[in-house]
């Protein structure tokens, strides 16, 4: 992880107040410390309090302006004091990446309303949750952006993945909207989808499912598994001006993954 010295930055976020949801861990980290690099002042959220504190030290010590707080964004209240928190310190957020999810592998049949509400609640509701508490500030400033992180299981899928696949689908479709919804503005909203990524979720489904790994790691295209500083330079990218044309589009980082034919 490296900070906003680092010698390969470009400093495309200059300027920018970076929000990111789930940032204490995995892909969301990896955001969080790739939007420092590329000098956005950069607040995050999430209930792993540990972590999170932890990397906001780590990155304010080496320069960067980034600020932790702890929020259960599933749920609007919590999620709206954690926003007020985070405009107070920074200013309005004109860029953010919706990320916080988990995973739920689970049988149609059996699955209860309480676990669907619970799951969805996080890995959709958020996003509009987000996009909600962002978008008066952008309409406003006729500019923003907007990235939710969904997965290439949001365009195709596997057996047992219900109802992961589609919370992942559904993102897509809610980014398509609001591309076309607030485009008007200058407000772009995107989807970045990546593939098998080297993170704590991802090894949580290979401890469930160890047969699978070797069969994952085996139609890699690039014959090995992404890694989650990847993702995030493909986020921050989407998040800045260099991609001022790109709206309403599905970002597939999944090394060639959804070119195979099964």
């Amino acid at each position: 992880m490296s900070s906003s010295n680092s010698s390969n930055s470009s400093m495309a976020l200059k300027g920018h107040h970076v929000l990111v949801t789930g940032g204490s861990q995995g892909i969301g980290a990896a955001i969080v410390v790739d939007a420092a690099a590329e000098g956005a002042r950069v607040s995050f959220f999430d209930i792993d309090v540990e972590r999170g504190e932890a990397l906001a030290a780590k990155l304010n010590s080496e320069g960067n302006e980034v600020l932790f707080v702890k929020a259960d964004v599933s749920k609007f209240e919590p999620f709206k004091a954690a926003f007020d928190v985070a405009v107070a310190k920074f200013g309005p957020v004109t860029a953010a990446c919706s990320n916080a999810g988990r995973n739920s592998y689970a049988d149609p049949v059996t699955y209860t309303d309480e676990e669907w509400e619970s799951f969805f609640a996080l890995d959709l509701k958020s996003s509009w949750y987000i996009s909600k508490l962002c978008l008066p500030e952008m309409r406003k400033a006729k500019k923003g952006s907007i990235v939710f992180i969904s997965s290439i299981h949001g365009r195709m899928t596997a057996p047992n993945y219900f109802p992961y696949s589609a919370a992942k689908g559904g993102l897509i479709g809610l980014a398509r909207n609001l591309a076309l919804d607030e485009g008007p503005r200058n407000i772009r909203t995107n989807t970045v989808s990546p593939g098998y990524t080297l993170t704590a979720l991802v090894d949580s489904y290979f401890d469930l499912y160890p047969d699978r790994k070797a069969d994952a790691e085996a139609v890699q295209p690039m014959a090995r598994m992404g890694n989650p500083s990847e993702i995030a330079k493909v986020v921050s990218f989407v998040l800045s001006d260099n991609a001022s044309f790109i709206n309403g589009a599905d970002l597939m980082v999944d090394g060639g993954l959804h070119a195979r034919f099964a």
